[in-house]
C-alpha cells in the first residue's frame, strides 16, 4: 500500500501542478471574457429559467430543474464539508479566496459545458439522450480528436468510483462511527441498499429523488450554517480579513495550524474548489444532456447556477464558519474540523448536525456520480454494460465505506485532474461555438433556441 500511495502521490503532484492551475483558471477566465462576463451578469436570468424549468420544455428524460438538481446532487457532498475544511487546514484561510476565484471563472466553464452537451448530444439504442465531453469531442471536434473523448470516458468511468463512490461512502461511514458509534460495515450495507433502490431505476428515478432531496438538504445546511455565523457575527469581519490577507501572503502558524505558503493556499483552494463544484471536470454536462430543455443556451444558464450555489453559497458558509469560530487553529482536519466549528457554536448538537448533513450530501453524490460513471462506460462499451456497471457500483460502496480515507482522498484528487485535462482542451477548442450560440440567443431575445441533439450516426 505504501508503494501505491507513493506512485499515486507522485502522479498527483504532476497533474495538480502549474499546468492544471493554468488550464482550470485559464480556460475558465478565457470563457468568461469571451462571454463578456455574461454568466456573472446573468445570474438572475439563470434563476428565472430554473424556476420555469420545473416543468419539461422539450426533448429529454428529466426536467431542466431536475437536471440541475442531479448535477448538484453530485457536487454538494463531502467536498462542501470535508473538502473545504481540508483546504483551510492545508492552505490556511486564504484557500477560501482561491475557491471563490475558481467558482467565478467556473461559472463560465459550467455554462459552456452544458451548452455543448445539449448541442452535441445523441440518442442511444434505448432512445435516451446521452451527452457530455465524450460526445461533444466526437461530434464537435471530429474523428482526429476521437482519442480525447475515449480518454475522458475512461478517466470518468474509473474516477467515478473514487470521487462519487469511495470518498462519499467513506465519509459517511467515518462520521457516523465517530458520532453515533455505528459500525462502518453496517453503514456500507445500508448505503448499498438505499443506492440500489434508486439507481436501478435509471436517470428518471435519480432525477426525481434529487429534485426533492437536494433543495431540502441544501436549504437546511445553509440555515444551520447561517446560525453558526450569526453566533460568531463579531468575528466575521476578522475572518474575511484573514481570507483576503492569506490569499496573497503566507499564513503564520497559529494554535494547531502549522502555517502555509501562498502556493498552498492557491493549490488547495483550487483543488478543493474543483473537487466540490466540479467546474471543468466535465461531469455535470452528462446530467444536463438529459434535460427536457428548449435548447443549449437555456440549459447552460441553468447549469452555471450549480457552481454558484455549491461554492459561492454552500462552501463559503462552511469556510467562514470554520474561520470565524476559530476552529481552524485547533489542528483538526476534514469533516472533524467542520464538526468542531459547528460544535463550538452549537454545543451538544453541532457535531450531530454535520454528521447528518454529510451523510445525506454524500448519499446524493453517490446517486449523481453513478449516472456519470455509467454514461462514460456506455460510451466505451455500449448499453449492454449499464446493468453490470450499476451492480458493480453498488458492491463497491461497501469497500469504500471500510477503506483507508487518506488513500481514497489522494486517488480521487488525482483522478479529478485526469478527467479535467481532455475536457478543458475540448472547451477551449469549441469555445467559438459557445460564443456564437450565446450571441445569437441574446440577440434574438432568447427566441433563437432549438432543441439540441445530434442524431447518432
Amino acid at each position: 500500500m505504501e508503494a501505491l500511495n507513493s506512485i499515486v502521490g507522485a502522479i498527483n503532484g504532476v497533474v495538480w501542478g502549474p499546468l492544471m492551475l493554468v488550464l482550470i483558471l485559464g480556460v475558465g477566465f478565457f470563457l468568461q471574457v469571451g462571454l463578456k462576463f455574461m454568466p456573472i451578469l446573468r445570474i438572475g436570468t439563470g434563476f428565472k429559467l430554473l424556476f420555469a424549468g420545473r416543468e419539461s420544455q422539450g426533448d429529454g428524460q428529466i426536467s431542466p430543474f431536475n437536471a440541475l438538481m442531479t448535477s448538484l446532487s453530485a457536487t454538494i457532498g463531502t467536498g462542501n464539508i470535508a473538502g473545504v475544511a481540508t483546504a483551510v487546514f492545508l492552505g490556511g484561510p486564504g484557500a477560501l479566496f482561491w475557491m471563490w476565484m475558481t467558482a467565478l471563472v467556473g461559472m463560465a466553464t459550467k455554462y459552456a459545458e452544458a451548452v455543448l452537451a445539449v448541442k452535441y448530444r445523441e440518442k442511444d439504442e434505448l432512445g435516451n439522450f446521452v451527452g457530455g465531453p465524450m460526445y461533444y469531442i466526437k461530434n464537435g471536434l471530429g474523428a482526429k480528436w476521437a482519442w480525447l473523448g475515449v480518454a475522458f470516458a475512461l478517466f470518468g468511468a474509473v474516477a467515478a468510483f473514487g470521487i462519487g463512490n469511495g470518498v462519499q461512502a467513506n465519509g459517511v461511514a467515518q462520521v457516523l462511527e465517530a458520532n453515533f458509534g455505528l459500525n462502518t460495515s453496517v453503514t456500507g450495507v445500508v448505503l448499498m441498499v438505499l443506492t440500489a433502490a434508486v439507481i436501478l431505476g435509471g436517470i428518471t428515478r435519480i432525477g426525481a429523488v434529487a429534485g426533492k432531496l437536494v433543495p431540502l438538504m441544501a436549504i437546511a445546511y445553509i440555515a444551520a450554517g447561517l446560525i453558526v455565523l450569526l453566533i460568531n457575527i463579531g468575528e466575521i469581519g476578522n475572518a474575511l480579513s484573514l481570507v483576503f490577507t492569506y490569499a496573497f501572503t503566507p499564513s503564520a502558524a497559529e494554535g494547531g495550524f502549522a502555517g502555509a505558503a501562498v502556493w498552498a493556499a492557491i493549490r488547495f483552494g483550487v483543488a478543493r474548489g474543483v473537487f466540490s463544484n466540479e467546474a471543468g471536470l466535465g461531469s455535470a454536462p452528462i446530467a444536463h444532456a438529459a434535460a427536457e430543455t428548449k435548447g443549449p443556451v437555456n440549459q447552460g444558464l441553468i447549469a452555471m447556477l450549480g457552481t454558484f450555489i455549491d461554492t459561492i453559497i454552500v462552501c463559503s458558509i462552511t469556510g467562514l464558519a470554520i474561520i470565524a469560530s476559530g476552529a481552524w487553529t485547533t489542528g483538526e482536519s476534514g469533516a472533524a474540523l467542520t464538526s468542531a466549528a459547528f460544535e463550538m457554536s452549537l454545543p451538544g448538537i453541532g457535531g450531530y448536525l454535520i454528521a447528518i448533513a454529510l451523510s445525506i450530501f454524500a448519499f446524493t453524490t453517490i446517486l449523481g456520480w453513478s449516472f456519470y460513471g455509467e454514461k462514460c462506460v456506455e460510451f466505451l462499451l455500449g448499453v449492454k454494460s449499464l446493468v453490470p456497471y450499476r451492480v458493480l457500483w453498488i458492491i463497491m460502496i461497501y469497500f469504500g465505506a471500510t477503506a483507508d480515507l487518506g488513500f481514497i482522498w489522494l486517488l480521487a484528487d488525482t483522478l479529478n485532474a485526469m478527467m479535467a485535462i481532455p475536457n478543458l482542451i475540448a472547451l477551449a477548442l469549441l469555445s467559438p461555438i459557445v460564443f456564437k450560440l450565446t450571441k445569437e440567443f441574446f440577440a434574438s431575445g432568447g427566441r433563437s433556441e432549438e432543441p439540441g441533439g445530434t442524431p447518432a450516426e
